[in-house]
């Protein structure tokens, strides 16, 4: 899995002029479901939403975990984020999960949170989605479950490398 965590003041979601979606203090959550991904992977990057440690203490350090400052996640899926870019100029998705096996994965990911006391809002699954937020910080993390779960960086063309 690859999740990009952006620390936020506000973020939502929006499907046709609707809010579906909308969270305070937290994490706006970008999540793609890759490859060869599997339960280990979402309870990785579950217990790494939930500890790192990237909001502000009593001095302004990065020293407190989102369960520390009772913040939310705002999770949307984000199959893009599996784009293989190295050749050409249209980029190859053939690293994202399919739908049928991406959702359920998405799912389980906002369940896990939600058992360890997160509150999670999601974004609509496969739909065309606006998305807002006010970035804090800025504070942008990247999370790749093989890279750390695995001890080697994943192959953008699928396998390991």
């Amino acid at each position: 899995m690859i999740a990009v965590l952006q620390r936020v003041s506000e973020a939502s979601v929006y499907v046709d002029d609707r809010q579906m979606a909308r969270i305070g203090p937290g994490y706006l959550a970008l999540v793609g479901a890759l490859q060869g991904d599997t339960e280990r992977d979402v309870e990785y990057v579950a217990r790494r939403i939930r500890t790192l440690r990237v909001f502000a203490d009593d001095e302004g350090r990065m020293n407190r975990s989102l369960e520390q400052v009772g913040g939310a996640v705002l999770l949307v899926s984000q199959f893009t984020l599996a784009a293989d870019t190295r050749k050409g100029r249209r980029p190859s998705f053939v690293r994202a999960l399919p739908p049928e096996q991406a959702e359920p994965m998405l799912e389980a990911l906002a369940q896990r949170l939600r058992e360890q006391g997160v509150t999670v809002e999601t974004g609509v699954f496969g739909a065309h989605m606006h998305v807002g937020l006010v970035n804090d910080g800025p504070v942008t993390i990247l999370l790749d479950s093989w890279e750390t779960r695995r001890g080697h960086r994943r192959d953008p063309g699928g396998g390991e490398a």
